[in-house]
C-alpha cells in the first residue's frame, strides 16, 4: 500500500527557476516536484505537493495533515525565520504523531544572519538544508527509513 506524504512549500517558491539562480538554481519548482513524484514511487510513497505564498493557507494544510495522520515534509522558506503560527502548527502536527521533515534548497546557516534561526527546526523531527533540490528527495528518504 503507498504512504501518503503532504510535500509543503511557502513563499516566494513558485518563483524558483528565474529567482536569484545564483543561490537556488534554475529549476522550477513544478520540474523539482515533478521529479520528487518519481522517487516517491520509487520509494512506495504518493506525494501531495502544493505552494502558497500564504501564511493562513500553511498552517491550515498543516493541521489537514495532522488530523489526517500524514507525515509532511516542510520547506517554510521566510516563514523558517519569523512565524511562531507556522512552528505552533509543526508542532501540533508531530504531537498528533505525524514525521515533520523540515527542508531548504540552501544552507541558511551559511546565508545572512538573519537567516540563521528557523523556529520550526525545533519542533520538526529533522532538517535537511543545501543540497537544492535534493533536500526534498533526501527528506522523503528520511521518512522511509526512519524508524518508529
Amino acid at each position: 500500500m503507498t504512504k501518503n506524504v503532504l510535500v509543503l512549500s511557502g513563499p516566494n517558491l513558485a518563483a524558483l527557476g528565474s529567482r536569484e539562480p545564483e543561490i537556488y538554481g534554475s529549476v522550477t519548482l513544478a520540474d523539482m516536484m515533478g521529479q520528487l513524484s518519481l522517487v516517491a514511487a520509487d520509494l512506495g510513497l504518493s506525494v501531495d505537493a502544493r505552494q502558497t505564498n500564504d501564511e493562513s493557507e500553511l498552517v491550515g494544510w498543516l493541521h489537514e495533515a495532522a488530523n489526517a495522520g500524514l507525515d509532511v515534509v516542510l520547506n517554510p522558506a521566510a516563514f523558517t525565520h519569523y512565524s511562531y503560527a507556522v512552528r505552533d502548527a509543526c508542532a501540533h502536527l508531530v504531537g498528533m504523531g505525524s514525521s515533520l521533515i523540515e527542508v531548504h534548497l540552501s544552507n541558511p546557516a551559511a546565508r545572512e544572519t538573519f537567516r540563521h534561526t528557523s523556529v520550526v527546526s525545533g519542533v520538526a523531527t529533522g532538517t535537511i538544508a543545501g543540497f537544492g533540490a535534493r533536500s526534498y528527495e533526501l527528506a522523503l528518504q528520511a521518512l522511509v527509513s526512519r524508524e518508529p
